[in-house]
């Protein structure tokens, strides 16, 4: 099982989040980040992947693709159309029923927009436009129609929750909105 780590930072690669039945193995882990220092196996800048500049690797390379504290970080929040290019290439990375696991700062966390490098919140409400079961609704609910962004790189999503802020209003295990997708065909 290969796994990709977007954002890998200075730290060794390790799943933080695994749904429930899904294959506990340690993958085989290539990291890719935009800085050299951190001596990731692939330099990449993810911010192209908004200008619909695939990864770096084949379609249907990976099992699994983990994005810790880093999707918040590139691409600009109202450019609906660089969001769905970049999980159009998340989507294209992944093997068929791939996983896309990954946390950001929550609505509630002082830390969404405290980082001077955050440009893009990503939440539940957000992911849940890259899915079929979003677009059931349409003509009865004020819902945006972005079906020619996404089709027909549809995820399921099998994990979403957001837990609250620490009471010091310091952000850790709280503060952040977690998630799991299922690529999907």
């Amino acid at each position: 099982m290969r796994a990709l780590m977007l954002g890998s930072g200075f730290f060794p690669p390790t799943r933080k989040l695994v749904p429930t039945g899904v294959n506990v193995e340690e993958p085989e882990w290539v990291t890719l980040d935009n800085n050299k220092e951190c001596s990731p196996d692939v330099l990449f800048d993810l911010n192209k992947c908004e200008s619909g500049i695939r990864l770096p690797f084949p379609d249907n390379t990976f099992d699994e693709i983990h994005a810790y504290q880093v999707l918040e970080h590139f691409g600009r929040q109202g450019k609906a159309a660089g969001f769905f290019s970049t999980f159009r290439m998340l989507w294209l990375a992944l093997k068929p029923d791939g996983l896309l696991c990954g946390d950001t700062p929550a609505l509630n966390s002082p830390w969404l927009f405290g980082d001077p490098g955050h440009t893009r919140v990503i939440s539940e409400q957000s992911i849940s436009f890259l899915t079929r079961r979003a677009y059931e609704e349409l003509g009865k609910t004020t819902s945006t129609d972005y079906r020619k962004l996404v089709d027909p790189h549809w995820w399921l999503i099998l994990h979403a929750s957001t837990q609250g802020p620490l009471p010091d209003g310091g952000f850790g295990e709280t503060g952040r909105f977690a998630f799991v997708l299922k690529k999907t065909q």
